[in-house]
């Protein structure tokens, strides 16, 4: 399985582009989208899932383009939306039996064993028979990640899946889709959560303004920004003037003044050192500073 995204660009009404010029190639495996609100992944997205049309490119999974063959295409996903929503008076099972209808399963006993065997494996089986809008925000989103692959898919697709979770339920979402990803299969992770994409992926791919800033390797990412992240040591004013300078990605305060890391091709005039890049730092870099050079040479 892989999936070919070709010069793909979508233009809304008024002129204002969403996605520029996209090329990707998403293999096997968990497949990280970064990016800022707004960047343009959910519109990329929506067109993955068939949700969407693109203004112009091109777009194969498993050498099937999505808008000849949609619905071989629409059989092979599964999908979690940002937003995702059921039926507030359905039971936890009855909600995850209604989306393996509406998926094709129509035997009613291979239903059944498919639903149980997918609320054990997000560990909802305990609260199967519970209201599913008495879930808690994390169980709702295991709930979504159920429905997603109640039907087997190939290509599994989730936008912002731990968006307003706890630590702990963030976790255990993050190993519950490191596992799926042992299969033969393509997750694709859209977020803006540095720490979604860098225990979980092998690839990963940042999006600004609709356009691709890095593809590759987490690794390759963080290379990127090796010499570009420095921690100095600042006082109240130096602070003032550095906020306005540099991306800044952390500050501690110290008995004479501030401890701040920022990422910089250089920080002429103040007194630091150069420290190791994190995939945090890396991404700081790429959106604030790299990509803005690139964008507009």
């Amino acid at each position: 399985m892989d999936i070919q995204i070709t010069d793909l660009n979508k233009i809304y009404k008024g002129g204002k582009w969403a996605l520029k010029d996209v090329n990707l190639e998403v293999p096997n495996g968990m497949f990280g989208l970064l990016g800022p609100n707004g960047a343009g992944k959910s519109t990329l997205m929506r067109i993955l899932v068939t949700l969407m049309k693109p203004t112009s490119g091109k777009i194969l999974v498993n050498g099937l383009d999505i808008m000849k063959h949609r619905r071989e295409v629409r059989s092979m996903l599964g999908y979690l939306p940002q937003d995702f929503r059921f039926f507030a008076k359905l039971k936890t099972w009855e909600f995850l039996d209604y989306t393996a209808r509406l998926a094709g399963m129509k035997n009613r006993a291979e239903r059944q064993q498919a639903v149980d065997r997918m609320l054990e494996e997000v560990g909802l089986f305990e609260a199967r028979d519970r209201d599913a809008n008495r879930l808690s925000g994390g169980m709702k989103r295991r709930l979504g990640i159920a429905q997603a692959l109640i039907n087997d898919p190939k290509v599994i697709i989730v936008d912002e899946p731990t968006t307003g979770l706890d630590p702990e339920e963030r976790i255990r979402f993050r190993n519950l889709l490191s596992h799926i990803s042992t299969r033969d299969v393509i997750i694709i992770l859209s977020t803006h959560i540095v720490g979604d994409i860098s225990s979980t992926c092998d690839h990963v791919a940042l999006l600004n303004h609709g356009q691709v800033a890095f593809n590759g390797s987490p690794e390759g990412l963080v290379k990127e920004a090796q010499g570009k992240v420095w921690q100095i040591e600042a006082t109240e004013k130096e602070y003032m003037e550095i906020n306005d300078k540099y991306p800044v990605i952390s500050t501690i305060p110290t008995d004479l003044g501030w401890e701040v890391q920022v990422v910089a091709d250089s920080i002429n005039g103040y007194y630091g050192k150069e420290i190791e890049p994190n995939l945090e730092h890396a991404y700081v870099y790429f959106m604030e500073s790299k990509f803005n050079q690139w964008s507009t040479a």
